[in-house]
């Protein structure tokens, strides 16, 4: 393990045994201190993703404009409603977090960034705590389940799902199956592998599958957790509730990749040996569901 990965794991560790509200806070002010992707790369990045979407949802006839998405995990930025609202027409983009990371002095440096970089006018709401642009609704604090999505045409997640407890995914799209109308989507992105590997170059994408659930219990925090769900377990669940799969891809490395030979010298835990190494490696899953 490398002494950056180290250094993560333990104060994430440390930060678990205080007050949640302290932890959070001092959770919250290392990562802002910590990061090192300028503005400009995030909004590239996003807009990457944004192609993605768009990609998918022509592919299917799924269109944007006029209509209301909901976003699950709005981050640190309202990158992706952004882009949703104006590049895609979106009539209203409401976005939903379990925790509060929106500060309103990084959110006016988007609007001008935005705003130079597309040459766009993004008219803020006066009232608005965070300097938001008109129908771009944010939900600190909040749990989804816990709102009514009656309004909602698109349900989407960007690197959220791998996220959240398996339960809890049952539940949320039980809820959006009760609650959404007849037709409507929910569009995933997800990153399946082991995120500690972006931190330890050393470490292979797939390295947490050599520990059984009580073992990888205790790698992680509430900081860092990560559910280790398989392509096969996510389309299992989303079948399993009656959902109609209209789209799913990912990549894979290629045999002759270092990342596969990563993968090929691990000793996996016995739960993941009914996998083959293609379901094992999935990565940048893209799911479309229908309603």
């Amino acid at each position: 393990m490398s002494l950056k990965l180290k250094f993560k794991s333990f104060l994430f560790r440390f930060l678990e045994v205080l007050p949640k509200k302290q932890g959070d806070q001092v959770y919250h002010r290392v990562q802002r201190l910590l990061s090192n992707e300028d503005l400009g790369f995030k909004i590239r990045s996003a807009h990457n993703t944004f192609r993605t979407f768009q990609f998918i949802t022509q592919e299917h006839e799924i269109k944007i404009k006029d209509k209301v998405l909901t976003e699950i995990g709005s981050g640190w930025l309202p990158l992706m409603p952004y882009f949703f609202r104006y590049f895609g027409k979106a009539k209203k983009v409401e976005t939903f977090d379990l925790n509060s990371h929106y500060q309103r002095k990084n959110i006016e440096k988007l609007n001008e960034a935005f705003s130079e970089e597309y040459e766009l006018e993004i008219r803020k709401v006066k009232e608005s705590a965070y300097s938001l642009p008109e129908a771009i609704n944010y939900f600190p604090d909040s749990d989804i389940l816990d709102h009514k999505l009656t309004d909602s045409d698109l349900i989407f997640s960007r690197f959220v799902l791998e996220h959240v407890k398996p339960e809890t995914i049952k539940s949320m799209h039980l809820k959006f199956k009760r609650e959404l109308r007849s037709g409507a989507h929910i569009v995933h992105l997800i990153s399946p592998g082991d995120h500690r590997a972006y931190v330890d170059k050393k470490l292979s994408l797939q390295d947490f599958l050599q520990y059984s659930n009580v073992e990888w219990q205790k790698k992680h925090t509430r900081f860092d957790y990560h559910n280790r769900l398989r392509l096969p377990q996510y389309l299992e669940i989303f079948n399993n509730l009656g959902f109609e799969i209209v789209h799913h891809t990912y990549e894979v490395p290629d045999k002759d990749s270092n990342y596969y030979h990563k993968f090929k010298a691990l000793s996996l835990h016995q739960d993941f040996k009914g996998f083959t190494d293609e379901e094992l490696m999935a990565g940048a899953i893209n799911i479309i569901l229908k309603v």
